[in-house]
């Protein structure tokens, strides 16, 4: 079997997994063994001191090279943080675009390149993920690799008329059109991606998933990234989450609870979100000292003016919903933010009557997934699901509510707290189908399987 080679901006301790990507990633890898390739996480104090790095676990060997301040500054947060992932979200408003994050976006993806080449074997299958190194592919082709290069976009990919206005959006797209197949969440972003190439780049459509663009010929589909449904639902039927929910139960008042979990991001929602809980009480004042929201938001990117921002903006509004709405014995929202573990995080998934998941743009959303495994078959709870989340595609027996309209999610968070014990068990059953047939497992063989196809079409 071939090796596999994933490749992304950061690699993740495996003894401290939080993220979406990392999780799949890593479980991609412990299944089939390989190499993990990235930045350490690290700031170097000068250019002589990027290294390369090697650490072994099991059939895993980790490959890390630190940055310097001007690589962090200028393509992590410049270019990849503070134009791609805004433009990619839909938000126009908030990119912010410079010569010199171009250039450092440039410098970084062939550096990477330049490391990565000669550790490369022939028969090697090159797994490059997500909008930091979006270039990489085309960097490793100028090198002379010839291996199978595939890409996979965990984010959403917009339509073309938001896309173009990255400046950069041609160079991007011929770097796009390098790998043997690129990989998006949803059937909206594998459309939106065709949409460009044809309308834009003057591409064209040569079958379903082929495309071709600026004299190249490459493959395009949609995968849906999933998790591993048995291990996390054994971690919430784990005799030390049960311990957990008993404590939470003794000494919390609150009869029902409502749980979001998202990273501290504008594109989560949380504003909105809270906004909305507060509607709920308002429209549904029985739920007065019988329900609360438990929000935990980890920090995210916080050297970004736009995260401390929304993060007093929670702040805020957390303070205001408690002083307005609050008692001496009753809370209406508990906020947390830093991180709990995945365990932790489990037991409170299992422990809340409603999951509310609602970003107002987003990749996948692998906490809608996890809230749906952790929970008990026999009493289970509702999923309460933006539209604009890729997970929405697939989810149809989540309540689906429009995240921008809080009397929408207010009134739909209202349904699911009521809902009678036999819907809610028929929704999970059909839910936790869904889940299975497209699990982590799954998402790693269509892709790879895509991929091995993508470079025999071409051949032929």
């Amino acid at each position: 079997m071939s090796r596999l080679v994933i490749v992304s901006n950061r690699v993740a301790d495996p003894n401290q997994v939080h993220g979406g990507l990392d999780v799949c990633v890593l479980d991609a890898l412990r299944k089939r063994g390989g190499v993990w390739f990235g930045w350490n996480g690290e700031i170097a104090s000068k250019e002589s001191c990027l290294e390369v790095g090697y650490a072994k676990l099991d059939r895993l060997t980790f490959v890390t090279t630190p940055l310097v301040e001007r690589d962090y500054d200028e393509y992590y947060l410049g270019f990849a943080n503070a134009a791609l992932w805004p433009v990619h979200h839909y938000r126009l408003d908030l990119a912010r675009f410079t010569p010199e994050s171009v250039e450092g976006y440039r410098r970084v993806n062939e550096r990477f390149a330049e490391m990565l080449a000669p550790l490369l074997r022939r028969d090697d299958i090159v797994w490059v993920q997500d909008y930091h190194l979006i270039p990489l592919g085309a960097a490793l082709r100028a090198r002379g690799v010839a291996n199978r290069i595939g890409f996979f976009l965990h984010i959403p990919f917009p339509p073309p008329e938001v896309f173009v206005a990255t400046p950069e959006h041609e160079w991007l797209m011929r770097a796009y059109a390098e790998y043997d197949l690129v990989g998006f969440q949803t059937k909206t972003d594998h459309l939106n991606f065709c949409r460009f190439v044809t309308e834009c780049m003057g591409g064209r459509i040569v079958s379903t998933d082929m495309l071709q663009v600026a004299g190249k010929v490459f493959s395009a589909g949609f995968f849906p990234v999933g998790i591993d449904v048995d291990s996390f639902a054994a971690m919430a039927d784990s005799p030390d989450a049960a311990r957990h929910i008993r404590r939470m139960r003794k000494t919390s008042a609150p009869r029902i609870r409502v749980i979001g979990v998202d990273r501290l991001d504008y594109t989560k929602g949380l504003p909105d979100r809270l906004r909305s809980f507060k509607r709920l009480l308002e429209l549904y004042p029985e739920n007065r000292k019988r329900a609360a929201l438990l929000q935990i938001a980890p920090p995210t990117r916080e050297d970004v003016q736009a995260y401390a921002e929304i993060r007093r903006e929670l702040e805020g509004l957390s303070g205001e919903i408690n002083g307005e709405l609050g008692d001496f014995d009753w809370t209406p929202v508990h906020y947390i933010h830093r991180r709990l573990s995945r365990e932790t995080l489990a037991a409170l998934y299992r422990a809340s009557r409603v999951g509310l998941v609602t970003p107002l743009r987003d990749g996948m959303n692998l906490v809608a997934k996890e809230y749906v495994a952790a929970q008990d078959g026999t009493n289970p709870g509702v999923l309460v699901l933006s539209r604009f989340a890729g997970a929405a595609e697939d989810l149809e027996e989540a309540l689906i509510v429009n995240p921008y309209d809080v009397d929408d999610v207010a009134h739909a968070t209202q349904r699911a707290i009521a809902m009678p014990l036999v819907e809610r068990i028929d929704r999970h059953r059909a839910l936790l189908t869904r889940l299975r047939a497209r699990d982590a497992r799954n998402w790693t063989r269509e892709f790879l399987q895509a991929l091995d196809a993508s470079r025999m079409a071409v051949a032929a």
